[in-house]
């Protein structure tokens, strides 16, 4: 799932090396954080959250359990660091 995501990010930002998708496994199913250059943040985040929305719907619809959840993080929040672990932005 992770990789299907990743791959999905890169065709949509400037910066395609700056982008992480990391997966881990809660108790309420698999949580992905997305990680983009800073001056991509917007781009995946789109027009009122669109396109953040439009990636969860996808990533829940690859899930073949359903149960999955979205984060894009913040990187520029405290640092410029792409690798950071930072907030999420949002999450569905």
């Amino acid at each position: 799932m992770a990789e299907a995501l990743d791959h999905l990010v890169r065709g949509i930002v400037d910066h395609p090396d700056h982008v992480r998708v990391d997966a881990r496994e809660t108790g309420r199913g698999e949580v992905l954080e997305v990680r983009v250059h800073p001056s991509d943040l917007g781009r995946v985040i789109g027009r009122g959250g669109r396109t953040a929305s439009s990636l969860r719907t996808l990533a829940s619809a690859l899930a073949e359990n359903g149960r999955v959840r979205v984060d894009v993080v913040d990187t520029d929040a405290t640092s410029t660091d792409p690798t950071s672990t930072d907030a999420p932005v949002g999450a569905a």
